[in-house]
């Protein structure tokens, strides 16, 4: 067998063949890098996209548990799970506008949250017993669905009828003050119903979008809400709701 000589100068075959590779596997750990790195920028993008979307879906489990604690006849907790609810729909809308994370899929998903939370879970608090409870329940649901459905102002910013939102924290406040008195809650909810069917104009109210001290009124609802006792953080919110309510231009317009 005839043996190969090397000269000092040159490298064995084995050696100069690993040697080779090395750019390819340069290349190979630099695209990996990249591929890192847009792979993180796309999970960056698609939870920009749906942060608003997952405050959405936690309103929505809100309505849900409220309506399994109505059920089980623990109506504070549910009540609870209403002011809760409250505060979600206020944030999300504020967190897609700032992440410009609008969407046809999250304005669905918010009005179905809204329509399970305020319309069903907060009629579940009415108790009905009878025809004529039965049909003030019926009819509540259905101006939810109206007011979330038809009463488009055709003005940015502005809703016509009184949101739901601030109808349900309202009846949840009457639940709680009065002990679960029907003759009260009914006429709170026959109030509300004509309230969000009225033809007037709401404020979009832009609680963390605008003015410092609504942001404050915010944060203090969270406080009140998770470091309070149940009935003080109730006179809060209806604090809140009643001066949105009977006050919008005065108090809750964009321009205040």
């Amino acid at each position: 067998m005839n043996k190969l000589s090397y000269s000092p100068l040159q490298a064995p075959p084995l050696q100069a063949l690993t040697l080779s590779q090395f750019p390819s596997i340069f290349q190979y750990a630099k695209k990996l890098f990249l591929s890192e790195q847009v792979g993180r920028i796309h999970l960056q993008e698609l939870a920009r996209q749906n942060v608003a979307n997952a405050l959405s879906l936690t309103n929505l489990v809100m309505g849900l548990s409220s309506i399994l604690c109505s059920l089980n006849e623990h109506h504070y907790c549910a009540c609870w799970f209403l002011f809760f609810g409250f505060l979600l729909d206020l944030a999300d809308g504020a967190v897609a506008r700032q992440l410009n994370a609008c969407s046809v899929l999250g304005a669905k998903l918010d009005d179905f949250a809204d329509f399970t939370t305020f319309g069903i879970a907060t009629s579940l608090l009415l108790q009905a017993h009878g025809i004529l409870d039965g049909v003030i329940v019926i009819c509540y649901v259905m101006a939810v669905f109206t007011r979330l459905c038809f009463f488009s102002s055709g003005i940015p910013f502005v809703y016509r009828g009184l949101p739901c939102p601030y109808a349900s924290a309202i009846v949840a406040c009457t639940f709680l003050l009065t002990g679960g008195n029907r003759f009260f809650l009914y006429i709170a909810a026959v109030v509300m119903i004509l309230f969000m069917t009225d033809q007037g104009n709401y404020p979009h109210d832009k609680v963390l979008e605008s003015q410092v001290w609504k942001k404050v009124v915010y944060i203090g609802g969270l406080m009140v809400l998770f470091c309070c006792p149940l009935q003080l953080a109730c006179i809060y919110f209806l604090i809140w709701c009643f001066s949105y309510t009977l006050f919008p231009s005065a108090l809750w317009s964009c321009k205040c």
